[in-house]
Formats: structure tokens, C-alpha cells, sequence
């Protein structure tokens, strides 16, 4: 009964995020520019989609900068013990 229920959790999470992907839309002032088809306009929506990457990029860097640190001092550790017993 319990792996039954997992395809029916499995397509209605499918259908959620389908249907959140058509209901989603683009901010008011990207979507004035963009339909103006202003240059000026578009520029500034590029500008709004590098910004929004780059921020969403901040916490996988700054982790992944973090854990590449530690697991280095950590290999380091264990390499100077293994120096200082033999």
C-alpha cells in the first residue's frame, strides 16, 4: 500500500510545478519593458535577469567556497598526523 501511493504523490507534484510555470509571470516593470520593446527598457531587464543569477548564484559559492576550505584543513590534518606517526 505505501509504494502505491508514491506515483500518485510523484504526478500530482508533476502537475503542480506545470502549473506553476504557466501561471508564473514576469515582473511588472521586466514585462512593461520588454512589450515597449524600448532598448533602454530591455537593457534594464537584462540588467534584472544578471542581478537575480547572480544573487541566486551567492549561496552556492559562498558554501561551496566554505566546504572546499574545510575539507582542504581537513585532508591537511590528517596528512601532518599521519607525517608526525610515522
Amino acid at each position: 500500500m505505501k509504494y502505491a501511493r508514491r506515483p500518485a504523490i510523484i504526478l500530482l507534484c508533476a502537475i503542480a510545478v506545470v502549473l506553476a510555470v504557466t501561471v508564473a509571470d514576469a515582473c511588472p516593470g521586466c514585462k512593461d519593458a520588454i512589450a515597449e520593446n524600448d532598448d533602454a527598457g530591455n537593457r534594464i531587464a537584462r540588467g534584472y535577469f544578471w542581478s537575480i543569477l547572480f544573487m541566486m548564484s551567492m549561496p552556492f559559492a559562498i558554501l561551496g567556497t566554505f566546504g572546499t576550505y574545510i575539507y582542504v584543513e581537513v585532508r591537511r590534518g590528517r596528512n601532518d598526523q599521519e607525517v608526525l606517526e610515522n
